[in-house]
């Protein structure tokens, strides 16, 4: 069992930045490829980003590659993800998630997921 917690979103500018954290519980964070996912409104939960276990790996969706970054500190049982030059389409709610797969980016191969954090960029 694996419990998850996002912090770090905001209201933002267009342009600027934010950086996520996803705190997992649990000593087996490693054991895990990571995820993180986004929401808007009226629209699918979609795929944005992933990192293999231990973070030699990563995934990108390509709207957001070459902005956005994965990281993961196993030590700290904690996912990153630093969003940069935003735009409003990057507005929606931001999922971690957790996988026993080595990545993946269907949101099916996820077992766990936390509640998510709302992101807000302003134009």
């Amino acid at each position: 069992q694996v419990q998850l917690v996002e912090s770090g979103g905001g209201l933002v500018q267009a342009g600027g930045s934010l950086r996520l954290s996803c705190a997992a519980s649990g000593r087996t964070f490693s054991s895990y490829a990571m995820g993180w996912f986004r929401q808007a409104p009226g629209k699918e939960r979609v795929f944005v980003a992933a990192i293999s276990r231990a973070g030699g790996s990563t995934s990108y969706a390509d709207s957001v590659k070459g902005r956005f970054t994965i990281s993961r500190d196993n030590a700290k049982n904690t996912v990153y993800l630093q969003m940069d030059s935003l735009t409003p389409e990057d507005t929606a709610v931001y999922y971690c998630a957790a996988s026993g797969s080595y990545l993946i980016t269907a949101g099916s191969g996820y077992a766990y997921w936390g509640q998510g954090t709302q992101v807000t960029v302003s134009s």
